[in-house]
């Protein structure tokens, strides 16, 4: 129990009964802990040089750092010189590790031939396991350069704005992090799909400009097909990446979330830097709230990692950098295939963002071959395209080009608010009050459009009169839409006068006791 790490709020818990004058004994007891447990945090809050009141009033995150900071009381015993030059000595140490082919006895060799009367080699590692393992919430140098690559998704979302719709979305955020300088990637992504997830993965590998020897991935089902122990299964796509860039996938064991602990505090670390700053801000679009993540991103690998005197970037270009692999000369294109019959609307129906897309008219009832990234739809019938547009993520939405469409049909490709608008005002106010709310209330297109058809041609059958005079009695019972206007025409209903509503006024009675007694 006396090794036992304490979360934050305990340890504030601590520190605000010893404010109050409780004893150890008590304390242990409130925390449901052990008083060894107790005296070790006491002796910590003593060695960090601060008062019992200022430690209360750090926040979570400086207060942890400021206990995990090494002591010398806790490091090297001996002379003055000799504790100076050995803690002067294992930050170049640490960075050292991460090169390849770099040992504990060669840097112990180097460090003699500098303090002739320093520590044996015994002293030295003893020593530096302790100095090493009061820092690893900052340097973990079990990784060797260029050697492996941390990925990970964050539990919690950063919200955008749709630029078509105008609602409001909620993004992935992807976090990549380098093993030995720990220099960061983060991007916001639409879903944590195998293809988001594979673009997310190549867009990091370019930010670092170069590759590692592995990626580092959790179990997530799209990189992921079978998990297991020894031997997982990755994604035949997920694979197929890897070798385009000449890397490895490692997955890592289930419910071991130290296999990838750098990405866990990664994610972690990203939460206090970017997200705060990013709740004050609007984006409007995926790629403006990617441009923001950038912008923090960059100070935050360039900030020097505490009691040391260099960055994230600093240890990249000295480490990491010379020891990846380099890029290949393309990039890799994921694509995802469907075969989609083209219905008679000459459209066909991508149902994984719910779009359609047009094909010409001649292709209608026949099965086509759909080839689709992130950004473009290739329509091929007998292995030639016919067609190809921009993918859209508006979902229920139509792409449509005007010759795809048959001649007859022409008038229906030119269908828009503003053409049924125009109509209506033709035809009388009352039917342009209805028309407008049509538009305003259907949530598809193509289902406003076809209402707005059915009660405007009734004027050919009916005259404008009749229409504008039931379009005059469906606004006013606040029912405008097609069923209710064809309802009062086919009954006739538009040639009855209103009904006229009379107000009565309340009797007189002398147990009304009016607005004067409540003066």
């Amino acid at each position: 129990m006396a090794n036992k790490t304490l979360e934050t709020v305990m340890i504030k818990e601590i520190l605000r009964l010893k404010l109050l004058g409780k004893s150890n004994k008590s304390i242990a007891l409130a925390i449901n802990s052990s008083r060894t447990t107790v005296i070790k945090y006491l002796k910590l809050f003593e060695a960090s040089g601060k008062s019992l009141e200022a430690l209360e009033r750090l926040p979570d995150e400086d207060l942890q750092d400021l206990l995990s900071q090494p002591h010398t009381d806790n490091l090297p015993l001996g002379s003055d010189h000799r504790q100076r030059a050995v803690l002067d000595f294992y930050p170049y140490m640490e960075k050292e590790l991460s090169k390849v082919g770099a040992t504990r006895l060669a840097l112990w060799q180097e460090y003699r031939k500098k303090h002739s009367d320093g520590y044996e080699y015994s002293q030295f590692c003893h020593y530096f396991q302790r100095y090493q393992g009061q820092r690893q919430a900052y340097m973990h140098q079990d990784h060797k350069a260029g050697d492996k690559l941390f990925v990970d998704f964050a539990g919690k979302k950063l919200p955008y704005i749709d630029p078509e719709t105008g609602e409001v979305c909620q993004a992935e955020v992807f976090v990549a992090v380098l093993g030995a300088s720990q220099k960061t990637y983060v991007q916001a992504c639409r879903s944590q799909q195998l293809a988001d997830y594979i673009d997310a993965c190549q867009n990091a590998l370019y930010y670092f400009g170069g590759v590692p020897a592995a990626i580092v991935t959790d179990n997530l089902r799209a990189g992921v097909s079978k998990s297991s122990k020894y031997e997982p299964q990755i994604n035949e796509n997920f694979a197929a990446f890897a070798r385009h860039f000449d890397t490895t996938i490692l997955a890592t064991r289930s419910r071991k979330p130290k296999d990838k602990s750098l990405a866990e505090n990664g994610v972690r670390i990203v939460y206090h830097r970017i997200y705060y700053a990013l709740s004050k801000q609007h984006h409007i679009g995926l790629s403006a709230l990617n441009r923001s993540v950038r912008e923090l991103l960059a100070p935050y690998n360039k900030a020097l990692f505490r009691n040391r005197d260099y960055s994230r970037n600093d240890l990249f270009e000295s480490v990491d950098r010379p020891a990846l692999g380099a890029l290949p000369t393309q990039q890799y294109l994921y694509k995802s295939i469907k075969h989609l019959m083209a219905q008679k609307n000459c459209h066909i129906y991508l149902s994984e963002n719910k779009h359609y897309y047009s094909v010409p008219f001649r292709y209608v009832g026949l099965r086509l071959k759909v080839v689709y990234t992130l950004t473009d739809v290739e329509i091929y019938y007998n292995h030639r395209r016919v067609a190809s547009h921009l993918r859209s993520y508006r979902q229920y939405g139509y792409t449509t080009k005007a010759e795809h469409m048959p001649s007859t049909h022409q008038f229906v490709s030119e269908w828009s608010p503003e053409k049924f608008i125009s109509w209506a005002q033709a035809i009388g106010p009352n039917c342009y009050n209805v028309i407008k709310a049509i538009l305003e209330k259907k949530h598809h297109p193509e289902q406003s459009y076809k209402s707005c058809l059915g009660i405007l041609s009734m004027a050919k059958k009916v005259g404008n009169t009749r229409v504008e005079n039931a379009c005059k009695r469906a606004h006013n019972y606040n029912a405008c839409n097609y069923t209710s206007v064809n309802n009062i025409l086919s009954q006739g209903l538009d040639k009855d006068p209103e009904p006229v509503t009379t107000q009565t006024s309340l009797p007189l009675h002398h147990n009304i006791r009016g607005q004067k007694y409540y003066s």
